[in-house]
């Protein structure tokens, strides 16, 4: 763990289990194992990526640290204190305040009946009680500048309003609660190339503006490189390496990510390693294979990778692997 920096929130043994119905009594006939057992500490003041490919139980994950859904086991804690448990959701108003998530798709999240300036007067009214109609219009256009929109844009509805700035609107909301940890969800995935890199860029001054912490949930490792401090590597619901980012893309350790990397340009490294393409197709999270789950696409697996499962152990300082050929 990075020295210096507190932790914020972590969870331990995390699973999240979706049960499958069949049959006209529709009897659980099984269970899809979105998230299976994951330890992960956010620190204070970081962006932590949680990166791999669809279905890897990304947002799942994301979903359960912030109390927007119960795990089947584990519990998640927020500044020492239980937050979640497979009980009970412990937020009271002010907690909730704290832990904001932006969605990926601003169409589905903005409500299309309400104006921005509806919509961001309801989040800032959440965090301030009785504010008076000029202390609520000074919030709004600070609120809305912010996010490097304009006062004229609080009285459109979302449809008047292009992909980006539905995003900015979305991004505006988290903050109006002032909270300490946001989960960004893809935010970007569902805007053009061309308006990306302005919302990373958003993203990054917002940080250092209000001393934010960030999960950035993602599969585009380019932007990882650029914003994120850690990254966490998922696979089938599970945490397969945990590195400092310039590490994590110098020195991959578990072939799932030595797999990610070689599907990207080189971005400037040119680290001289030889590029991992993995065998057939990702397993089924109803059904995943024993052992080691990414064994059936691994060029390098053994006997050991099929029947045990390995653990996330620390191999290096700050350098965290689930692999048999690093422990």
């Amino acid at each position: 763990m990075e020295t210096g920096r507190q932790i914020l929130l972590e969870a331990e043994g995390i699973r999240k289990y979706f049960p499958v119905r069949a049959g006209l009594l529709l009897r659980t006939v099984g269970y899809i194992k979105a998230v299976d057992d994951v330890d992960i500490r956010i620190l204070e003041g970081e962006t932590l990526a949680l990166v791999g490919e669809s279905g890897s139980g990304k947002t799942t994950l994301g979903r359960i640290l912030i109390g927007l859904l119960h795990p089947t086991q584990g519990v998640v804690k927020y500044r020492g204190k239980t937050l979640v448990d497979r009980y009970s959701i412990k937020l009271n108003r002010s907690t909730r305040l704290k832990l904001q998530m932006i969605f990926q798709n601003p169409d589905s999240s903005l409500n299309p009946r309400m104006t921005v300036k509806e919509t961001l007067s309801e989040a800032i009214q959440a965090k301030f009680d009785n504010l008076g109609r000029e202390q609520l219009d000074d919030k709004l256009i600070e609120l809305i500048e912010s996010v490097e929109l304009t006062p004229d844009h609080l009285t459109r509805y979302p449809h008047q309003l292009s992909g980006g700035e539905k995003q900015r609107v979305s991004i505006a909301r988290a903050l109006a609660c002032q909270p300490e940890l946001i989960v960004a969800d893809e935010p970007v995935s569902a805007l053009d190339v061309s308006i990306r890199a302005s919302i990373i860029n958003l993203l990054i001054k917002l940080q250092q503006h209000y001393n934010l912490t960030y999960l950035f949930i993602t599969h585009s490792l380019d932007l990882v490189w650029h914003l994120s401090d850690r990254v966490a590597v998922m696979y089938l619901g599970k945490i397969v390496e945990l590195a400092p980012t310039e590490e994590l893309f110098q020195n991959p350790l578990h072939p799932y990510t030595e797999m990610l990397l070689s599907s990207l340009p080189l971005l400037g490294l040119d680290t001289g390693r030889q590029r991992v393409k993995p065998l057939g197709e990702p397993p089924s999270a109803l059904n995943p294979p024993s052992g080691c789950a990414f064994h059936p696409r691994c060029p390098y697996a053994f006997y050991r990778c099929n029947t045990e499962v390995p653990q996330l152990v620390e191999v290096k300082k700050h350098h965290w692997v689930s692999c048999h050929l690093r422990t």
